[in-house]
């Protein structure tokens, strides 16, 4: 593990090779750092902190992106996939490290960090909201029809919050963020539905943006800022764009 300061601000997000990455569907190799060269990148530019969890970045693979970001290497959990075990990761990391005031989470392979999110007066002015990407979408879609479906078989309210919010916008768990407090209550009450719902998931799906946006609706939606300015539109690769905060392909 290789650490510096934790400073107040932080974007934190994971790397594991050698497990099927669902974003990419391909089963990334280990030590190959090139796939997150333009989140680190981005970090960067904007010379903000990072904590990446890692499970096989060799010393020497890490050491130019120091000291903006801090590499942990940790060992995965067989329990959840990768794209579920990080939020624990996260929890954890924000209830052992009390400097920190504000974070973001983001993916790492397909996000890039466009602009200083905590500058900004939107989110200065908005200390109890959680901000999170979203997607040209409308949860009644039919992929998160078939990706909530262990969660609907098991959750009672969950099929009633589907028909609520059946046209709401798709929010997407690639991008998420705001103020400490919010954000240590939101991974501890989401990491306990996974832990009640989703742990040993035996389906296709993850389960992951499931249960981001059932949490968020139900218990967040009043306090809830997502799509621009925080990201661009997901998936047209708005490369140019300089007004949003993140860039989600």
């Amino acid at each position: 593990m290789i650490e510096t300061i934790v400073k107040k601000n932080v974007i934190m997000a994971c790397y594991f090779t050698g497990v099927h990455d669902v974003n990419r569907n391909e089963t990334l190799l280990d030590n190959d750092i090139l796939p997150i060269v333009p989140w680190l990148q981005s970090i960067i530019d904007t010379n903000l902190q990072a904590v990446v969890f890692h499970n096989s970045l060799h010393v020497n693979t890490i050491a130019k992106y120091l000291p903006n970001v801090v590499f942990i290497k940790v060992a995965l959990n067989n329990t959840y996939s990768p794209n579920v075990y990080r939020y624990f990761l996260y929890k954890n990391y924000l209830d052992n490290n009390t400097e920190i005031q504000n974070c973001f989470v983001t993916d790492i392979t397909d996000v890039i960090v466009k602009a200083n999110p905590f500058i900004q007066p939107l989110f200065i002015n908005n200390a109890n909201c959680i901000f999170c990407g979203d997607e040209p979408k409308r949860l009644n879609n039919e992929w998160m029809n078939s990706h909530s479906a262990s969660l609907r078989a098991v959750i009672n309210n969950y099929a009633a919050y589907e028909l609520q919010y059946k046209n709401a916008t798709l929010l997407n768990c690639g991008i998420i963020g705001g103020g400490i407090a919010v954000m240590r209550t939101f991974f501890a009450q989401l990491c306990t539905i996974h832990a009640t719902y989703n742990a040993n998931n035996t389906s296709l799906y993850t389960g992951d943006m499931g249960a981001f946006n059932y949490l968020i609706r139900t218990k967040y939606n009043e306090v809830l800022v997502h799509g621009e300015p925080v990201n661009t539109v997901f998936k047209l690769y708005q490369h140019s764009r300089t007004d949003c905060w993140f860039q989600h392909k």
